[in-house]
């Protein structure tokens, strides 16, 4: 990992967030000591982000130099894996949506997310956790029209199930991050007052979209501006990480795959968030640096995944030997992506009689590929175990802190 030595002034050419005084009324009806009560009184101080889409991007020769070398290995995984025949595009989306929700604590195991696909987990974080790769999915699809819109359209994706109230707009409260939850004195970060989100977020898309900065630093820049805004009461951070998908594909750094760089930044969060902090002084460097380590560590991770997931496949094919078109070749591609299925999923999926799903699946539990996952004989859940180990030792290896500790 790149050291967290502070940028020299010379390189600390960013303006850094100021703050304003804004008045603050607790909630009468809340409960609360005297003292708390008396912390909480008058003003308190909001940030003021710059204005960013029109500034003069002057990055140091070695910061432009190593985000872009990543930005290139990002390019040539996205090339690898994207020419494969295993569904690695499913695959990564779901690991980086995984990835993306632990970030924010939000950690559930694959079988549950598994599980959450098809609509039979219990798990609260996995069903966030599925409308992660909605809202990864949003970002890419919406790659060509980053805009304030789209935004809004990641957020809703991301939170439409399960909080309703909040998505298709801009927050109209303050929010803060940290101190307590009674007011914002006192917190770690308090972002700007709901007043400035509308022209800020109009602001921040439009650097997004210039075409004179380089790519890699840019994505980072605008990242950190997004999470520095915090437009939502919500679901900012990932919002902001499928807006990092979004650019990516813009940019045509990945043109197949969703690149898990969220896996990246789970090697050590506390840099990450530091990073975040650095920014809002005007030091852009630990932001763009963070984002370089993690695209590395994204890709070596992702790689260790394919090869896993092309070894799986490989034995299952030396193990069951049919024609190309059959529909067990078929169920042995969908077990790839969708690790936890149900007979009647199958059917449904592969356009399947219900018997002839159940003839298919049957073969693959004669051949030790699949397991009965479920108790009794209705509803029944198998389970490709050795693809579900994959998927949870690829996030236990991105929770591992970058540089061995």
């Amino acid at each position: 990992m790149m050291s967290d030595t502070d940028s020299t002034e010379s390189e600390r050419f960013w303006p850094s967030t100021s703050y304003e005084p804004r008045p603050w009324t607790h909630d009468s009806d809340a409960v609360a000591s005297k003292r708390r009560r008396r912390l909480a009184a008058g003003p308190y101080q909001a940030a003021v982000p710059p204005f960013i889409a029109d500034l003069s991007v002057e990055l140091p020769a070695d910061l432009v130099a190593a985000s872009e070398d990543a930005g290139r290995e990002l390019t040539r995984f996205d090339a690898e894996v994207g020419t494969l025949a295993a569904p690695f595009s499913s695959i990564l989306l779901r690991t980086e949506s995984a990835s993306s929700s632990e970030v924010e604590h939000l950690t559930s195991s694959a079988k549950q997310v598994a599980l959450a696909e098809i609509g039979d987990s219990t798990s609260v974080n996995a069903k966030l956790v599925v409308q992660n790769v909605a809202a990864m999915e949003a970002a890419v699809a919406l790659a060509d029209h980053l805009d304030p819109e789209a935004i809004l359209t990641m957020h809703r994706a991301l939170l439409e199930r399960s909080d309703p109230d909040i998505v298709g707009r801009w927050r109209d409260d303050q929010v803060w991050i940290g101190g307590t939850g009674f007011s914002p004195h006192g917190a770690a970060f308090v972002p700007p007052h709901q007043d400035r989100v509308p022209e800020l977020m109009a602001d921040v898309m439009t650097f997004a979209n210039r075409l004179d900065v380089p790519v890699m630093a840019q994505i980072a820049i605008a990242h950190a501006q997004f999470e520095t805004i915090h437009p939502f009461p919500d679901g900012n951070g990932r919002t902001g990480r499928a807006l990092v998908q979004g650019m990516l594909r813009a940019a045509d750094v990945t043109r197949n795959v969703t690149v898990p760089m969220s896996a990246g930044l789970l090697g050590d969060t506390d840099h990450y968030f530091r990073a975040l902090t650095a920014y809002r002084s005007g030091d852009v460097r630990p932001i763009v640096e963070t984002m370089t380590e993690a695209a590395y560590a994204a890709v070596a991770n992702g790689r260790t995944l394919e090869r896993e997931i092309t070894s799986i496949a490989e034995r299952w094919d030396e193990t069951v030997k049919v024609r190309s078109d059959s529909s067990v070749e078929r169920l042995k591609q969908l077990l790839l992506r969708q690790p936890v299925i149900t007979t009647s999923l199958v059917a449904s999926a592969l356009g399947l009689h219900f018997s002839t799903a159940d003839a298919s699946v049957q073969k693959l539990v004669d051949a030790g590929i699949l397991v009965q996952s479920s108790a009794g004989r209705r509803n029944r859940h198998w389970q490709a175990s050795e693809v579900l180990q994959a998927l949870d030792e690829f996030g236990a290896r991105a929770r591992r802190r970058r540089g061995g500790s």
